[in-house]
């Protein structure tokens, strides 16, 4: 290695006879004088492993810490002694290349830790066997920087110790009792002062509840201590934690058990005020003043320093990390990438924060190098800043001044994240709010303390907007209406007073659709998709989430990704981000890449139950909206399944021939897209359009659906057949269900007349529609497109593109019909928006807007009776021209 850089010694006569000692090459002399006349503790180590140091000039620093590395992984017995002569290698080496600028101050933290887990490993494992515990199931987990590799120069190591109960059964307390003794001896090994030296200082207090807990605990106690009474800095404390000796199973294990309690499925803006309270709690204690300055200056604690760039980035992690696993990093730095990338800290803050998180780090090593010190404090005296300043190469007024500029500008981007936002005055508020504001501390969302001190925060901002809305005492009245049906308010209400757009969203939400904003109430962690950066773009494709561990995990990942997507297009919709008929495209995609992931969890899950049949192939036919590709956000799914080949029974425990196989995994795949849970529902699930309805299997092989089709449907299943369309399984069993439906179109299998016949027949029992009952009305126009498209043997699906074609309907008729439908549609996409079928009026003023709007006319009633009074009067004149 061949050095970059030199300190400045302090006491150039001390750093003159470290040289003449240790006989460096003349391109180490600097470093070696520059170090040993700053700090004694580096003099003194140079001296004692001036031999060691003879091997290691010129050579590669990772090939010399290896060479220790091997030597620690050699030792037999006791450990004590070698360990603590791999130290101070270790400690000079680190030294060395880290002073001289062959290391990055992070890449000297990553060698400390390196050393730190295999001095660890080989304690603990010493202490196991001589405690007779081979098969102990006793994992370390690293913690602070020990867990996440940046273990500073004169560190203590963090450890938190986890003993499987189940490796022991019954006699868990006394293999405990023993792996507690092994425990001690490791931390013995590790800490103890000896001639040699000592390792590390080990502090085990970072375990659950450590003044009654002993120093081993049971994994399932400390889970079970964590999901019930964790608290906000163990979350983030659980962030860097990393197995690091032990037990590797036990480790991993634990870790996939924790990462609920430190990862939360939701935005978790409340982190932001915990953490701001652990820091103002660290401030009091440390005694620290605002008025810091540099000279006595805690560079870990105190106000921009290490500490503060740590919580910035781990509270962004905390807050978005359960939605987005690339925000899970354990190191600072590529934690503050990570969330860079992700859209969560602004390029230059990360810049800023990424180059004074390794400022302050260098920093202090130097104050650390000097005496072996557990420091992270300037010194006050001219004496003790002029050694940590000689370290880092400056003169003492020059590193006064970088740390001062460094932790200015760490404290500017700080502080505003995590300060409460200042005291608004008064807005003016909606009639009523008082007496309403009054009744909502009764709703469950308002229970706690925390609760209502963050609601009253965010109260001036809700109420003006409240206040704003075209008619405020109904938008009071909706918000109540939001409000009340929550089941919590800590989550939310945080998140509201860090994103305050989102209360312009509610209050939109609430005044236009006061049904939806009392759905949104029970599904409030949806909000959470809102400050996605793809929110508020185009509504293009629909990419599920990957499965999840199982089963029920897979299919509640995919009912919450589904519930934001579908809020993201009620959205844009409400605000006219995307016109209906946009909208109700979207909602057919969501629909469609929602069934596909179903369909692949259940194919996964009735394999897992019954194994799989050799050669079966599966696939969905999407009827009704779904098939003609444009729905609604209340539509439900009219489902065909369809099922070719197979050659045998599954190979599973239970044995099932094809059909059998088939018909199980309809009924999972329906179970998982009906089934009411608290991550929402996915659809309902009509699945009377299979051959024969309720009467028929729920699966039926593509042969004798080809057969029934073909041989024995009525009139108006082949009308049905016309919006059909295959969405989901196999693909080349979709392409020939494809074909047969084609096949079957261009037939002619019913003549004109029986096709007028039975079209006419169904319009009889249909009600007609009037005014915003729309629904109605388009039912009657797509049976009429589909008779036409029949007739016509047309491939089309959709009421415009089966208008499009000639045939049965003239020309006039045609265009009468397409324009009415047009309309109609728009509306009924907006009417459901607002409320369920059957809603004949939209409630409240916003509603009205939103109306008019999508039906391009002031008086949306009136519109859509002309409407339907046109394509009543085009259907009419068309049934009797066939009747005649």
């Amino acid at each position: 290695m061949t050095p970059a850089r030199a300190p400045i010694p302090y006491d150039p006569a001390a750093g003159d006879r470290a040289v003449t000692a240790c006989a460096p090459p003349p391109d180490w002399a600097e470093v070696v004088r520059g170090a040993a006349g700053c700090a004694p503790f580096l003099a003194g180590l140079f001296a004692r492993e001036r031999d060691w140091l003879g091997g290691v000039w010129g050579a590669d620093p990772a090939a010399a810490l290896d060479g220790v590395l091997a030597e620690v992984a050699r030792v037999e017995g006791d450990p004590s002694t070698p360990l603590r002569v791999a130290k101070r290698r270790v400690a000079a080496l680190v030294a060395l290349a880290d002073l001289g600028g062959v290391w990055t101050t992070m890449e000297a933290t990553a060698a400390l830790t390196r050393f730190a887990d295999a001095a660890l490993g080989a304690a603990l494992d010493w202490g196991l066997a001589r405690r007779g515990l081979a098969d102990a199931g006793l994992a370390a987990f690293a913690m602070g920087k020990m867990g996440a590799g940046e273990l500073n120069y004169s560190s203590d190591v963090d450890l938190i110790l986890l003993m499987d109960a189940a490796r022991h059964g019954d006699g868990f307390g006394a293999a405990r009792a023993e792996a507690i003794r092994a425990a001690r001896l490791a931390v013995a090994a590790m800490q103890d002062v000896t001639p040699e030296g000592y390792v590390f200082r080990v502090d085990l207090r970072l375990r659950p509840d450590p003044s009654s807990t002993p120093i081993v605990i049971a994994t399932e106690a400390a889970e079970r201590y964590y999901e019930g009474l964790g608290r906000a800095w163990e979350r983030a404390a659980w962030i860097k934690a990393r197995p690091c000796a032990g037990d590797p199973v036990v480790g991993g294990a634990v870790l996939s058990a924790m990462r609920p309690f430190v990862w939360r499925r939701h935005l978790d803006f409340a982190a932001v005020e915990d953490a701001h309270a652990m820091r103002l709690g660290i401030r009091a204690h440390r005694e620290m003043r605002a008025d810091w300055d540099v000279p006595g200056h805690d560079l870990k604690l105190g106000q921009g320093g290490i500490r503060e760039i740590e919580f910035f980035a781990q509270t962004r992690q905390l807050i978005a990390g359960g939605r987005d696993p690339s925000l899970r990093a354990r190191g600072t730095l590529a934690a503050l990438d990570a969330l860079a990338a992700a859209g969560w800290v602004p390029e230059a803050d990360r810049a800023v924060l990424s180059g004074a998180y390794g400022h302050l780090r260098d920093a202090e090593h130097r104050l650390q190098m000097v005496g072996d010190a557990r420091t992270h404090r300037v010194p006050r005296d001219a004496e003790g800043i002029a050694r940590a300043a000689g370290l880092a190469g400056q003169a003492p007024d020059a590193f006064v001044a970088g740390l001062r500029e460094t932790l200015g500008a760490v404290e500017r981007i700080v502080d505003p994240f995590f300060a409460p936002a200042p005291a608004r005055a008064a807005p003016a508020e909606p009639p009523g709010a008082e007496a309403a504001a009054a009744r909502w501390r009764a709703a469950p969302a308002l229970r706690s303390e925390r609760a209502r001190n963050l609601f009253d925060r965010v109260r001036p901002a809700l109420m003006a907007g409240l206040a704003g809305a075209a008619r405020p005492d109904e938008a009071l009245l909706a918000f109540e209406g939001f409000l009340t049906g929550l089941p919590a308010g800590v989550q939310l209400f945080a998140l509201f007073e860090a994103n305050p757009a989102l209360i312009e969203l509610i209050v939109d939400v609430c005044a236009t659709s006061p049904d939806l904003g009392r759905a949104l109430a029970g599904r409030s962690d949806v909000l959470d998709a809102v400050l996605d950066g793809s929110f508020l773009a185009p509504l293009d494709g629909f990419a599920p989430p990957p499965p999840g561990d199982g089963f029920e995990a897979t299919l509640d990942g995919l009912r919450r990704w589904n519930g934001e997507a579908r809020f993201r297009i009620d959205v844009h919709l409400l605000r006219g981000l995307a016109a209906p008929e946009e909208a109700g495209a979207a909602y057919a995609r969501l629909a469609e890449a929602t069934l596909g992931a179903a369909w692949a969890a259940a194919e996964t899950e009735t394999a897992r139950r019954y194994g799989r049949v050799t050669g079966l192939r599966l696939a969905g036919l999407a009827m009704g909206s779904l098939g003609a590709g444009r729905m609604t956000t209340r539509s439900d799914l009219d489902l065909v399944v369809i099922h070719d080949g197979g050659a045998g029974v599954s190979d599973g425990r239970r044995a099932l021939g094809p059909g059998q196989w088939a018909a199980r995994f309809a009924q999972v795949l329906i179970t998982a897209l009906t089934a009411p849970t608290a991550a929402g529902r996915l659809y309902e699930v009509d699945m009377r359009l299979r051959p024969s309805g309720r009467q028929g299997p729920v699966a039926v092989p593509l042969s004798g659906w080809q057969a029934y089709q073909a041989e024995r449907a009525w009139a108006w299943e082949h009308l049905a057949l016309t919006r059909a369309r295959a969405v989901a399984g196999d693909g080349g069993l979709r392409d020939a269900a494809e074909a047969a439906r084609h096949t079957v179109l261009a037939s002619g299998r019913f003549a004109p007349a029986e096709v007028v016949g039975e079209t006419a027949a169904m319009l009889a029992r249909l009600p007609r529609g009037a005014g915003l009952a729309v629904t109605p009305a388009r039912r009657r126009i797509a049976l009429a497109a589909q008779a036409h498209a029949l007739m016509a043997g047309a491939a089309a699906r959709d009421v415009p593109g089966q208008l499009a074609v000639p045939g049965w309907l003239s020309e006039a008729e045609r265009e009468a019909l397409a324009g009415a439908d047009a309309r109609l549609a728009d509306v009924e996409t907006a009417m459901r928006l607002l409320g369920p079928e059957g809603t004949a009026a939209p409630d409240g003023a916003g509603g009205a807007a939103l109306l008019a709007r999508v039906a391009g006319a002031d008086d949306p009633v009136a519109a859509c009776d002309v409407a339907i009074g046109r394509a009543e009067d085009a259907i009419g004149v068309a049934l009797m021209r066939g009747a005649a």
